[in-house]
């Protein structure tokens, strides 16, 4: 019949093998003396249980940290200890090597279904081109749509929010709950943060409106030249917004008259324009140049005359 030579026995096919018995040498323990290493692994679990125990023990009255972790610890290397004296002494080492008969089928056999599974699947793919091709389609979609979350979560485009603040010529400065700043309010050696009236609130304040107002001296202050008369009473505002990394500048010192932002220690000299003197900040920070109305209120003569935050611009 046709076919029949791929069912004739082949030579040896049908011959008993031999069976492994638990005599074999290769099935045999690794130690000389398999009792004495039972027993030594028996009392390495026994000395890992205690130490499990006195941990336990230790914990339920109220801990030590020290004993804790030394009943712990010598709990777990004991029991890891005869795991794996256990492993090595007392299980067979092999090889562990089983005669079998082949089980491969003849390799005429085998290119008829090499063949027979390759003309089938390019049958299939052609008669469902179309379906391919959406589905390539559908995953380039997927693909490109992928990315959006991605280039959301970098939040919005930050624009002018660096040239520009909420501060604008003729602006109160209040405190964060709105109470304005008079001329009187601070001690010489004081400082405030203070926002621009009108942009306090959650929604409409900006991290760059922030601004640090010390009082360095009791009298009028000339920071650089030019700004003559930007610091009223001995009152200076600058942009809280440090010029390394943005972060907030909040510490004033009043015995070196230097502010002090936290992150990267950068200095900054209030009485010479803010220009750092120590840390890695780049550039001083914006001054707002303040004047004192008729009722005493501080306020803005004019907004920051530079971008507040990091020096990601270079001035000329």
């Amino acid at each position: 019949m046709e076919g029949s030579a791929a069912v004739e026995d082949r030579p040896g096919e049908h011959e008993a093998l031999p069976i492994a018995s638990f005599d074999d040498p290769h099935l045999q323990p690794y130690a000389r003396d398999p009792k004495r290493a039972e027993r030594l692994i028996a009392v390495l679990f026994v000395l890992g249980i205690l130490g499990v125990i006195g941990y336990g023990a230790v914990f339920w009255q109220g801990g030590q940290t020290q004993l804790e972790g030394g009943f712990l610890g010598g709990g777990l290397f004991f029991i890891g200890f005869g795991l794996s004296a256990w492993g090595k002494y007392l299980l067979p080492q092999g090889p562990f090597v089983e005669s079998r008969h082949p089980m491969s089928s003849p390799e005429p056999d085998r290119e008829a279904m090499a063949s027979a599974v390759v003309d089938r699947g390019k049958m299939v793919f052609r008669r469902r081109g179309f379906l391919g091709t959406l589905l390539g389609a559908g995953m380039g979609v997927f693909g490109i749509v992928a990315t959006f979350p991605l280039i959301r979560s970098l939040g919005p485009k930050p624009g002018n929010a660096l040239d520009t603040t909420n501060w604008k010529k003729g602006s109160r400065l209040v405190t964060m709950d709105g109470r304005p700043v008079s001329v009187h309010d601070l001690e010489v050696g004081g400082s405030l943060t203070v926002f621009p009236e009108g942009y306090t609130d959650s929604i409409r304040a900006e991290a760059t409106d922030q601004t640090i107002l010390v009082r360095a001296a009791a009298s009028s202050i000339v920071t650089q030249p030019g700004r003559e008369t930007w610091g009223p009473a001995g009152y200076l505002a600058y942009s809280k917004v440090c010029t390394h990394a943005g972060c907030p500048v909040g510490l004033y010192m009043e015995q070196t008259q230097q502010l002090l932002c936290p992150c990267h220690q950068s200095l900054f000299d209030v009485l010479d324009g803010a220009a750092p003197v120590f840390g890695p900040a780049p550039r001083p920070l914006p001054q707002l140049p303040l004047y004192v109305d008729a009722h005493g209120w501080l306020r803005a003569q004019a907004p920051y005359d530079q971008p507040v935050g990091p020096g990601f611009w270079e001035r000329s």
